[in-house]
């Protein structure tokens, strides 16, 4: 398996490419598969997000936290005011209630992690700016 592959690794199922209502919000194809839905009694929607290489999400916010749990490929994680953290399988990365922030693949390599949306009975999360490429192309 090379970084650019992940089908003979994947845990989860890819899903479908997101409705073009969001993919403002991302600098290139993502792909969303949910695991558990946002409807539930948990208020902890869980789902399977797979980036293309140089994919990433605009800054965004979470009023209720998210959590990501890194599955496959090799991505970045960086909040507001801090260094952005390279992230691979196996990783975690917890982030507080209304912590601006951007997650997405290297520039090569597809990204897989699952994103769960701790109490989600907050709120949905509120979209920023996009990450310009002059930051994003400072982690190659």
């Amino acid at each position: 398996m090379t970084s650019n592959d992940l089908s003979d690794s994947a845990i989860f199922p890819k899903g479908m490419e997101i409705p073009e209502i969001f993919s403002e919000y991302f600098s290139g194809k993502v792909w969303l598969s949910m695991l558990v839905d946002r409807d539930n009694e948990f208020n902890c929607p869980i789902g399977n997000v797979t980036f293309e290489p140089g994919c990433r999400n605009n800054w965004h916010k979470h009023p209720g936290g998210q959590i990501l749990l890194i599955t496959g490929g090799r991505g970045y994680y960086r909040e507001e005011g801090k260094p952005a953290r390279e992230l691979k399988a196996g990783d975690v990365v917890e982030i507080p209630k209304n912590v601006k922030h951007w997650h997405g693949a290297a520039a090569d390599s597809w990204f897989v992690h699952l994103s769960v949306e701790t109490n989600s009975q907050l709120g949905s999360v509120e979209w920023l700016e996009p990450v310009s490429d002059e930051e994003y192309n400072k982690l190659k």
